[in-house]
């Protein structure tokens, strides 16, 4: 008869107690995917509020998960994580690659928020496949009660991909028009850019080159960065 593992109940049970308190995975993810800063961590989680947000960072602290970093000359404050963080990314990614096998998409996508799914957009165009010149991508999205439904991506050759929530004064190259659920799926790789265009869940209109490329330039989970795929499944989750 197989023995039960009871040497494992515990040490879960203790594990849960510091990992289960809303936003700690994905506070943990942002971090993973290189942001240090207060306001940058905040952007990247989405809805939550600075003052929940402190608190986890500090209770984060005291677990000996991040450690706070002030630079006396300046006052500013990066959050790093440390080993026993890091000791946890082959954890997550079972748990990550478990809910992308059981989960069925559209039910764990549909509180993707829309404006911390753009701010992530920065690292998931690969714009060394966009042409080298300017380009500007406006994406529409359809889903009901956002505060801002329309987002611009700007990309100039040799700076920083910008992504805006105001028309920054460019001739569009192309127009995305879709929801935030058909757009994550796509990144996560549970459906395809064929597909959506094919169930009317995704419209492309617009340059041709950039609409036929778009699986070229627009990260999807296939191309398996473990960064940004663990940034969007804590999105999804």
């Amino acid at each position: 008869m197989k023995s039960k593992p009871y040497g494992i109940v515990c040490p879960i049970t203790h594990a849960c107690e510091i990992l289960e308190p809303r936003w700690t995975i994905p506070i943990l993810s942002e971090m993973w995917g290189g942001s240090s800063r207060f306001n940058d961590i905040k952007r990247g989680v989405g809805n939550i509020s600075p003052a929940l947000l402190s608190k986890r960072l500090k209770e984060l602290e005291e677990h000996g998960l991040i450690e706070r970093i002030e630079d006396p000359a300046t006052g500013a404050v990066d959050y790093i994580r440390t080993q026993r963080a890091i000791d946890l990314e082959p954890a997550l990614d079972a748990l990550g690659k478990w809910a992308q096998c059981n989960i069925e998409a559209r039910v764990a996508l549909e509180d993707t928020d829309v404006s911390t799914l753009m701010w992530h957009m920065r690292k998931l165009i690969e714009t060394e496949a966009l042409p080298k010149r300017q380009v500007v991508i406006q994406f529409r999205f359809s889903d009901p009660g956002l505060d801002y439904d329309t987002y611009w991506v700007l990309y100039r050759p040799g700076l920083p991909l910008e992504i805006c929530s105001t028309i920054p004064g460019f001739d569009v190259d192309l127009y995305v028009e879709t929801d935030s659920v058909s757009l994550s799926s796509i990144l996560l790789s549970r459906t395809t850019i064929a597909r959506e265009l094919d169930e009317g869940r995704l419209f492309l209109s617009g340059d041709a080159l950039l609409a036929r490329t778009m699986d070229r330039w627009l990260y999807h989970r296939e191309k398996e960065d473990p960064r940004k795929v663990r940034k969007l499944e804590s999105m999804a989750g």
